[in-house]
This record gives C-alpha cells, sequence and structure tokens, in this order.
C-alpha cells in the first residue's frame, strides 16, 4: 500500500489564499475496488447565491479556478449520457475524471478541467441547477473547485495490462492522449479516453476492464420494503417476504393462486397449493402452467435416469434438503 499523505495532514480548509469564507472539504474515491483505489479530498467554494450568480460573473467567488465539480449525477447516465448533456461545452474541456463519494451508491461525481475561466462561468450558468432529463427530478449542482489533494493509494491485487496504469493512447481509437482541447476522460476505474470516443460507447462499463459503476438493484419486499427473506413469484414476478417477516409472499399466493415461489438466497422453489418444497418444474404444453415433474424412470449404473437423464445423486441430495 501506497500512502501519499494522511488528510489529517492536508492544509486547512480556510488558506490564506482563499476566500474569507471557509472551504468545504469533499472526501472522494476512483478505481475498480478489487483492483486498486485513489482516494483524495476535493476543496470547494461555498456556493453563490443562485440568482445573483446567473446574472453576473462578478458574484461567483473571486479566486477560482477554471476548474469545476458536479455531484450526484444519477449511475443510469452513462458516460456517453453525460458528455451528451455537457453538449456544445465538452471542446473546451481539458479533462473529465469521474469520482465516487462514500456513502452515495446510486450516484457518482465530475471533476472537469476547463481550458478558460470564460469557459468555466459559462458552463455553471448553464448547468447549475438544470435538470439531467427532462423525465426525471435530478438536477445539476455544479461547484467550483479551489484544489484537489490524492491523500492516498490502495492496492487490493496486482494490476494487470487493463489495469488503471497510465494509458499513452485512447484504448478505443488508438491516438495520443495528448491533453488539449477536445477532452480528456478517465473513468471511475482511472482508464482514459478521448471524449469523443467515450461518447460513442453506449454501454455503462469501461470499454477496457469491464468495471461498471451501476451497481444492481437489491431485490425488497414489493410491500414492505424488507430486503430480508424474500421470495419471488414465477408466474408474476412478484417480489414478497416471507412467514417469518411479514408474511406479503403468501398473501400474493392467496390473492392471485400463483402458487411457485422461488425463494432468492437458497434458490429453492416452494408450493404453496402442496405446501411442500418442489424437486423440478417443467411447462405444460397444453396450457403453459407450470406443474412439477416426477419421474418414476429407473436409473442406469452410472446413476443417470434412462428416462430423463437425471442424476439420481443430485436428485436424492435435493430431496433431502427439502
Amino acid at each position: 500500500m501506497a500512502n501519499a499523505g494522511d488528510p489529517a495532514s492536508l492544509p486547512p480548509s480556510a488558506s490564506p489564499s482563499s476566500s474569507t469564507r471557509a472551504l468545504e472539504s469533499v472526501p472522494f474515491s476512483s478505481g475498480n475496488p478489487r483492483i486498486e483505489e485513489t482516494r483524495g479530498v476535493v476543496l470547494l467554494h461555498p456556493d453563490p447565491p443562485a440568482a445573483a450568480a446567473a446574472a453576473s460573473s462578478s458574484h461567483l467567488p473571486a479566486e477560482r479556478k477554471p476548474q469545476v465539480f458536479v455531484p450526484s449525477v444519477p449511475n443510469h447516465m452513462t458516460y456517453a449520457d453525460f458528455c451528451r448533456f455537457c453538449g456544445s461545452f465538452v471542446p473546451h474541456m481539458l479533462e473529465m475524471r469521474i469520482v465516487r463519494i462514500d456513502g452515495a451508491e446510486d450516484q457518482y461525481s465530475v471533476l472537469i478541467k476547463f481550458d478558460t475561466l470564460s469557459s468555466t462561468d459559462s458552463f455553471y450558468k448553464h448547468f447549475n441547477g438544470k435538470q439531467f432529463s427532462s423525465l426525471e427530478g435530478d438536477v445539476s449542482h455544479v461547484r467550483f473547485v479551489e484544489d484537489v489533494h490524492y491523500t492516498q493509494l490502495i492496492e487490493h491485487a496486482h494490476s494487470s495490462i487493463t489495469s488503471s496504469a497510465e494509458q499513452p493512447t485512447c484504448p478505443v481509437c488508438l491516438e495520443r492522449l495528448d491533453q488539449d482541447p477536445g477532452g480528456i476522460l478517465t473513468t471511475i476505474c482511472n482508464h482514459s479516453f478521448h471524449c469523443s470516443c467515450i461518447s460513442k460507447w453506449t454501454d455503462s462499463s469501461c470499454p477496457v476492464c469491464r468495471y461498471c459503476q451501476q451497481q444492481p438493484e437489491k431485490s425488497m419486499c414489493s410491500v414492505c420494503g424488507t430486503s430480508e427473506n424474500l421470495w419471488i413469484c414465477l408466474i408474476c414476478g412478484n417480489v414478497g417476504c416471507g412467514r417469518y417477516k411479514g408474511g406479503h409472499a403468501i398473501e400474493h399466493w392467496k390473492e392471485t393462486e400463483h402458487c411457485y415461489s422461488l425463494e432468492l438466497e437458497t434458490q429453492k422453489v416452494w408450493d404453496y397449493a402442496g405446501d411442500n418444497y418442489v424437486h423440478r418444474l417443467i411447462q405444460s404444453k397444453t396450457d403453459g402452467k407450470l406443474v412439477e415433474y416426477n419421474c418414476y424412470g429407473g436409473h442406469e449404473a452410472d446413476g443417470i435416469c434412462s428416462i430423463c437423464s437425471g442424476d439420481a445423486g443430485m436428485d436424492e441430495a435435493l430431496l433431502n434438503n427439502c
């Protein structure tokens, strides 16, 4: 583990070179958690009054730099979506770096460095308070950055060629990653691309290591919201909790007569009508319904059923578990 510094040794949030108002320190991290993590702190200027800042640049922080921080971008926005959101400002960006804020599992944040202060001011006025999409309520919040401190590098595994090692060329177009207007985007797993190349990538994963910042949604009971002892209906997909919680899975059966339910933790299927676990289900060709399959064929010397090719040993193990 390489330690580039300790958060306690960082300069105080308010320094002589900053404005009289205190700077806000926001810890962040980046990198694939399975390989390595880079931790740091971004120092942000206080928010100016919204109406005054929109009317004149004189109300913006006096000692601001051509760098901003956009927190709380919803995870369902891919890198390409965010580049399209920034639109005509992308050619004025020198670098975009995707980072994560601790505790914000469904969001990511973006550090953006511009070519000029004028471009930075225009970006702030245009996007601060703007909705990411007309179909949702999430709003873009833009903050001016005073400085960024990288404090720690934590290695969890040996880096490979496709890990977060420095990339001299864009992995998509193989052209050099020269830092000039046109933009370089560094993903949350620390791989760098031209913005024009990543904007054509419609997937939410990294084109190099396939790491995805969007985590799968946690299953929960559709009635009470608990995430424990969950069962999913094999007929309609309804998720409910078991009888040792709120009993909403069995209530769903009573209301719909959908008798087969899968326990998410053990992957066992329960038959509410028969009041027991089901060994095997097949779909009826007559009406398309799920029915329990019972095999009465004899097993050969190798333990494989002569009728259904089932494994006798596996059948016995599953039945004993039930």
